[in-house]
């Protein structure tokens, strides 16, 4: 086909791959594209801001209209996602040349992606660092017989050394990019297996160990049992933007994160039935999370609705008290780094690959120039909390964190999804037949037309409501 003629690659109605000048690498096995795609969306915001929610929001009234909004806002994002980088067969910075309009403008969210995705590891490799040095620091038993305050100054004085927070972090970018080096199959494929089917055996015995401990039953009640007075008490208005965010943000869409394992993935499965199964163990993992963390809350008569420090500073003490404490302190901050270290395989990724499209480099030249990269841009926020701490870039008591949190939080992960949905869905972008013709390829859950009008139309609708939402 001359792409000349057809600048999308694609006949109305008809999926055709783009013709191609050189061999591009694939996922092995299907497996390996679910695990990898889901553990790029299982990270700290399922395993630490989800429970945090759910205390905070009444349980399971939250856990209800969070799974409502999974289904109805993530889910058809992601699935477009994927059908735009399976289309393409290109990491974000390529894709939409591959399939835009000639002379349209859609490419430049491709340059957004690349950004989003060096923003996000700005300061995830620093979040994903402390979930290692606790770990470090249960196994030592540095927690032993401190209560919340205890607990509390150890956090503090951890922040406070630059350099160890600029250490751990440097262990996170250089693993993680050393995987990424070894290729694709060898390296984030078979790492990610092992890691994901790891984290998932520790958080099933974590979960149950929770679920069996004296006074557990109330927490088990309280996270899976929906209220409607908990869910007054918290304000329905409240709960339900609380569910809508984290719905959203859960998946990690918007910034190309799920485009470029649709670009490795063959067109043997329908990618609506793979976003579902992704989605499941998505939400597998942050129900499991809540499982681990409540009950134990309910336990040891904890506040478990204190928000953030929930993880950092209450745990560790909870731990403390229970029989095996070390061990079990120190299997949960296992399955966090778990957890934060398979968002930042799949993030390092897609950052090597777009690098990659862009000047020509092998994985090698890739990996080691963004390590160094990486290390640098991440030097802001592992010293935000210590030598830099008087800049305070949103005002008192802020942080370089939550500056570059902020901006991938609230402008580039929902305004790219909705650049996804318009791309996918306008006749001026790609297109609703050659998005359900992709989509639709393989075995599998179909995309219909009567689901036309709500992606179209509503989605956006309400993609803009998350976006606005942020900003206030």
């Amino acid at each position: 086909m001359n792409r000349r003629k057809d600048p999308r690659g694609y006949k109305e109605g008809r999926a055709c791959p783009v013709k191609r000048k050189m061999q591009r690498e694939t996922l092995g096995s299907r497996l390996g594209f679910i695990l990898i795609s889901a553990g790029c969306a299982i990270g700290i915001g399922n395993v630490w801001r989800f429970p945090y929610l759910c205390g905070q929001y009444g349980g399971g009234a939250f856990v209800v209209i969070y799974l409502f909004f999974l289904v109805i806002l993530g889910l058809p994002a992601m699935c477009m996602e994927f059908s735009v980088g399976r289309a393409a067969r290109k990491s974000p910075v390529r894709m939409y040349q591959e399939l835009e309009p000639k002379g349209s403008l859609w490419h430049l969210h491709g340059l957004a992606c690349l950004a989003g995705n060096y923003l996000l590891m700005m300061f995830y490799t620093t979040v994903a660092g402390w979930m290692l040095r606790f770990f470090v620091l249960e196994c030592a038993g540095t927690f032993k017989g401190l209560d919340s305050d205890g607990v509390a100054n150890v956090f503090s004085a951890e922040l406070a050394r630059p350099g160890i927070q600029v250490g751990f972090m440097a262990v996170i970018v250089v693993l993680g990019f050393f995987v990424n080096m070894r290729g694709l199959q060898s390296g984030l494929e078979r790492i990610t297996k092992i890691m994901m089917t790891l984290l998932i055996v520790i958080m099933v015995i974590l979960a149950v160990n929770s679920m069996f401990l004296p006074g557990a039953r109330e927490g088990i009640a309280y996270l899976l049992v929906p209220d409607v007075d908990r869910l007054r008490e918290g304000g329905v208005w409240n709960v339900v933007v609380a569910a809508m965010n984290q719905a959203f943000f859960t998946l990690s869409i918007g910034i190309g994160s799920m485009a470029i394992f649709g670009s490795y993935v063959g067109r043997e499965q329908s990618l609506l039935g793979e976003s579902v199964n992704v989605v499941i163990l998505d939400t597998f993992v942050a129900i499991s999370s809540g499982l681990i963390i409540i009950p134990a809350c309910f336990a040891y008569n904890v506040d478990s609705t204190q928000g953030p420090g929930l993880i950092f500073v209450t745990l560790p003490m909870v731990f403390n008290n229970m029989p095996l404490g070390r061990l079990w302190g120190s299997l949960f901050f296992v399955f966090m780094t778990f957890a934060a270290f398979s968002t930042v395989l799949a993030v390092f990724e897609n950052i090597m690959a777009m690098c990659m499209d862009l000047f020509g480099w092998d994985r090698t030249r890739a990996g080691l120039f963004n390590i160094a990269a990486l290390f640098l841009l991440s030097l802001p926020c592992a010293l935000g909390f210590n030598i830099l701490s008087g800049i305070q870039p949103l005002g008192e008591g802020s942080t370089f964190l939550d500056l570059e949190d902020y901006i991938v939080s609230n402008f580039l992960l929902p305004l790219g999804a909705l650049v996804f949905v318009l791309f996918c869905t306008r006749k001026n972008g790609w297109g609703w037949e050659n998005f359900k013709a992709e989509a639709n390829a393989g075995k599998g859950l179909k995309v219909q037309d009567w689901m036309r009008v709500y992606i179209t139309w509503i989605l956006p609708l309400l993609i803009l409501f998350v976006f606005i939402m942020g900003l206030l």
